[in-house]
């Protein structure tokens, strides 16, 4: 029954998209991650509860196969502050993220980075 359910994920695993602009922090990754850690003998892995893990799954492949999405249309595709989903993605990148945490730096922070040395220039100095 183990093999089953090994197999099960495995495949949702391979439909799941992986999102390249989301390094470290993608649901695809993720759930790839935890699928190799609670299957770690693969087919022969033995499972406590077997019941957690078919609901488990089966909430996953709603997520998915856009269950909720299409039981609940949206009437724009669009949040309450106009941003489109595309706006979003660009957003969320991870670049975007980095860019976004160095503006919100404060001057005091920058200068004091800009001319604290780092060990490894000081070496160099010497050398």
């Amino acid at each position: 029954m183990a093999a089953t359910r090994y197999r099960r994920f495995l495949k949702l695993c391979e439909e799941w998209p992986l999102d390249q602009t989301k390094k470290g922090r993608d649901l695809g990754a993720f759930i790839r991650q935890k699928v190799a850690q609670g299957f770690r003998e693969g087919e022969s892995s033995q499972i406590a509860d077997p019941e957690k893990c078919d609901r488990m799954y089966e909430s996953l492949a709603r997520i998915h196969s856009a269950y909720y999405k299409n039981k609940y249309p949206r009437l724009r595709n669009t949040s309450f502050t106009g941003v489109t989903v595309e706006e979003c993605r660009l957003v969320l990148a991870t670049d975007n993220m980095k860019q976004l945490e160095e503006m919100k730096k404060g001057m005091w922070k920058k200068i004091r980075e800009k001319f604290t040395r780092k060990p490894e220039d000081a070496t160099k100095e010497y050398a």
